[in-house]
């Protein structure tokens, strides 16, 4: 069954995640298997690499990574593009009094308040060149010099990153150096995009319509079949993010709780996904009216099943093309050589064909 709102708490509860952050609500493929290798890496202190879209909650999952750790620290938060160029090491570092004009006073920097704790470094590809050797030190030898100070200090901060970029690009075009890529991807980590786990739609519409009658006092009316048709059609740039405005605007405007499609005009002017036959694509307009098919149910907690089955799922719908901008490895988020590697590897290949055959015909 799609899941209600307290079987989809009951999925993330198990992975760190609360009522107050509800954005991994689901229990697709994709998100079962995202919610899986969390549970593997969190007691861990190996470092995370979390790649996903704008508006997937990057910082959810490095918040539930935190929370599943043994660490007693606090997590420390720091967005690369929100900190100018020039202080993104002091705001790391720390720096002396005096080490720079308008430093009035020693400020302890994100390492040092992150230790024994977890440091998030959100959009890391923004991280200026000149100042990611220093950060590649850290990482390697655990130990820093604040601004203006020759003291050395060691830190037992994990470092959780986050991108919405290809960094192995970015690296190969020398626009990110590449050993401290290879130093931050230990453990990547991809968050699927709301349009790859459809399915999930339905509970996160209806977890957003009900939080925002409550924190308004407000009487709202079930979401309706036509309008949650819409909400399943359309492709969602901006991800979770994205639906939560759209609906909160919507309720906005259901003065006498009723819900009007006219305050979805602003999705009929983008992309909605198309199924072969050109129809639009639909999901269960409430949660619990629909059963998952067999394929979508996991049937083993094993990666590798995991793996194999989001793998054909998203190839299935691609109509098994790998390579170009909307094919199977895209939407999975790596390169198709390596698609067609991990295709090979779980024996994955279209009816009557071997699976190196299937492979090298892709």
């Amino acid at each position: 069954m799609v899941e209600s709102p307290a079987e989809a708490y009951a999925i993330q509860e198990r992975a760190g995640f609360d009522a107050s952050t509800p954005t991994m609500i689901g229990r697709s493929v994709a998100l079962r298997r995202l919610l899986h290798e969390l549970d593997i890496v969190a007691p861990t202190d190996v470092t995370v690499l979390i790649h996903g879209e704008t508006g997937t909650g990057k910082e959810l999952v490095a918040a539930a990574i935190h929370k599943r750790s043994a660490r007693g620290g606090t997590l420390v938060k720091v967005n690369c593009a929100a900190v100018p160029g020039s202080l993104i090491e002091s705001e790391l570092m720390g720096h002396e009094k005096g080490a720079f004009t308008g430093a009035w006073s020693r400020r302890i920097g994100r390492f040092e308040a992150a230790d024994r704790g977890t440091l998030f470094l959100d959009e890391i590809a923004e991280m200026p060149l000149e100042t990611q050797p220093k950060l590649l030190r850290v990482l390697q030898e655990r130990e820093f010099e604040r601004l203006g100070s020759n003291e050395t200090i060691r830190t037992d901060a994990r470092l959780v990153a986050a991108t919405n970029r290809d960094l192995q690009r970015m690296a190969a075009e020398r626009g990110f150096r590449e050993d401290l890529y290879y130093r931050l991807n230990v453990f990547p980590l991809y968050l699927p995009p709301l349009r790859d786990r459809r399915e999930d739609i339905p509970a996160l519409a209806h977890h957003f319509a009900e939080t925002f009658a409550h924190r308004t006092g407000r009487s709202l009316d079930p979401l309706p079949e036509d309008f949650m048709k819409r909400l399943c059609a359309y492709e969602w740039p901006g991800n979770v993010r994205e639906l939560k405005n759209v609906v909160e605007r919507a309720a906005i405007f259901a003065r006498d709780g009723a819900w009007r499609m006219d305050t979805l005009a602003c999705l009929e002017r983008a992309s909605f996904a198309k199924t072969a036959d050109g129809e639009s694509t639909s999901c269960p307009s409430r949660p619990g009216s629909e059963p998952l098919s067999a394929e979508a149910t996991p049937r083993s907690d094993r990666l590798d099943d995991v793996d194999r089955r989001h793998i054909l799922a998203v190839l299935e719908a691609t109509n098994w093309v790998v390579g170009g901008p909307h094919g199977a490895a895209a939407r999975l988020g790596m390169k198709r050589p390596t698609l067609i590697y991990r295709m090979k590897k779980l024996g994955i290949a279209r009816s009557n064909t071997t699976p190196f055959d299937a492979a090298a015909r892709l």
